[in-house]
Formats: C-alpha cells, sequence, structure tokens
C-alpha cells in the first residue's frame, strides 16, 4: 500500500509474490491434505503408466461455501484493490482469488487445524506469530463486519464494497498501518496481513486449490509450473524456461503437448 508509480508497484508485488509460489503450492497441499485419497505405498516397479497414478482431486463447484453475500462483496472490494487489473496481468478478481479463499477458509486452515488458538491472547512480537483466539474463519467473519461497520460510520451508511476505489485504498492503508480500530476485538493490522497474504497464495497458487485461474499469474511470470522434471535447468541461471506452463491436472493440450 505504499506509493508508488502503478508499473513498479505492480512490478515490485509481482517478483515479491513469484518468489513464493512453489512454496505455496506446497503449503497449501498440506493445508488441504485431507482433500486427497489416501497416500499409498508402491513397492517395486512405479506407476509410470498414463493413467496409473491417483489424479489430484482438486476444488470442484463454483458456488461459494463460506462468505455470505456480504462478505463476498467485501473480499472481492478488497482484493480488486490488492492485485488489480491491468495491462500486465489479471487483477485477483479474475484469478479466482475470491473463490480461494473461500474454499480455503471452508476447510482446515479456516478452522485453524494447524494453528494453537489456545491462552492467553495477549498480543506479542511480530516473531511470535499468530496470537489471536480467533480461527482465520472467525477472524475474516469478525473483521469483515466490523470494517463494514466502520465505513458505515465514516461514509454515510456505505459498506466497504460500496466505497470509491480511492476510498478502498484508504481504509486498506488505515488496516495495514494499524491506525482504524476495530469494534469486536478484531486486530486490524492482523486481519490485513492475513488477507493480503492469503491473496497472494490464491493468485499463485497452483489452480487445483480454486484460484489462479487459467494459470494466468504463472503465465504472466513465465513460471512453467508443475513440471514433472527440471534436472536440466538447474545450472542455467537466468534462462527462460520454454515450456508452456502445466499445472498438477495438466493444462488444455497437454497430452498432445
Amino acid at each position: 500500500m505504499t506509493k508508488q508509480t502503478p508499473g513498479f508497484a505492480r512490478r515490485s508485488f509481482v517478483l515479491g509474490g513469484a518468489m513464493i509460489g512453489a512454496a505455496t503450492a506446497t503449503a497449501a497441499t498440506i493445508r488441504d491434505g485431507e482433500l486427497g485419497a489416501p497416500p499409498r505405498s508402491y513397492r517395486g516397479s512405479m506407476p509410470i503408466q498414463e493413467g496409473a497414478a491417483d489424479s489430484p482431486p482438486g476444488v470442484r463447484g463454483t458456488d461459494y461455501k463460506f462468505f455470505t453475500v456480504e462478505e463476498r462483496e467485501f473480499v472481492e472490494a478488497a482484493v480488486d484493490r490488492l492485485i488489480p487489473p491491468d495491462a500486465v496481468g489479471p487483477g485477483a478478481v479474475e484469478a479466482n482469488v475470491p473463490f480461494f479463499l473461500d474454499r480455503q477458509l471452508a476447510g482446515p486452515f479456516g478452522r485453524g487445524d494447524h494453528y494453537y488458538l489456545g491462552g492467553p491472547w495477549k498480543e506479542g512480537a511480530p516473531e511470535q506469530g499468530y496470537q489471536l483466539r480467533f480461527s482465520p474463519a472467525q477472524l475474516y467473519r469478525a473483521a469483515i463486519k466490523a470494517i463494514n461497520s466502520y465505513t458505515s460510520a465514516q461514509f454515510n451508511g456505505a459498506s466497504f464494497a460500496q466505497l470509491s476505489g480511492s476510498d478502498r485504498d484508504r481504509v486498506l492503508k488505515g488496516l495495514e498501518d494499524g491506525s482504524i480500530a476495530l469494534d469486536g476485538g478484531v486486530n486490524a493490522r492482523i486481519f490485513f496481513a492475513m488477507l493480503l497474504q492469503n491473496t497472494k497464495e490464491g493468485y499463485f497458487s497452483d489452480p487445483i486449490y480454486g484460484g489462479n485461474k487459467d494459470m494466468a499469474a504463472w503465465k504472466m511470470i513465465g513460471f512453467p509450473g508443475a513440471h514433472y522434471d527440471y534436472s536440466e535447468w538447474v545450472e542455467r541461471h537466468g534462462e527462460r524456461v520454454p515450456h508452456p506452463a502445466v499445472a498438477f491436472k495438466g493444462r488444455p493440450g497437454w497430452r498432445e503437448a
């Protein structure tokens, strides 16, 4: 949310986000491991024949399982300001990030399965990590309600989604630096940090989790995705990998490629 020229800000964000791309896909796999089939052990030859290995299940459907209509409107409006569409690449809404967030919050991540949520709930040092009593899903729900209450009081009854782009930016900046106090015990800075991090994850993760629609973010930064073998490129620093992007579930026309 720092003040920069649009092109520079975009490139700075993308380069920073791209660094976490591959790690995000792995983290999401662990986070949503319950979605997949149980692991199997193989002895002897590996299942290298086409179709012999399990196909990743992926996220299905287009309906929202967690967000209410009001919450969805907020999320779409917020992530559209965090990663807006431009000539360089798609915005977060185009990349299906709100849907990714919905599915994450409806699952193990939203429940806080990998978080310690017991007390005492005192604000700790940054290096101590997450210290709130809320699970991620509870934090999103409470924060969105509190933010809409704040904007209603400050902008003549308008919800966050009803604000102009510049006013949305002002509110997001206030959340980021903590200058906006939210009701309901919500820490504005912590919520903004989580929203921004989750938005980056949805933008750059494998499409199997519902975001990065059509691998558009990967194509934008030249990341070729989940190819089975990169050994020939290990020592070829700075060269662009010429292979088209491929996700865990393949790509259109991948069998012929």
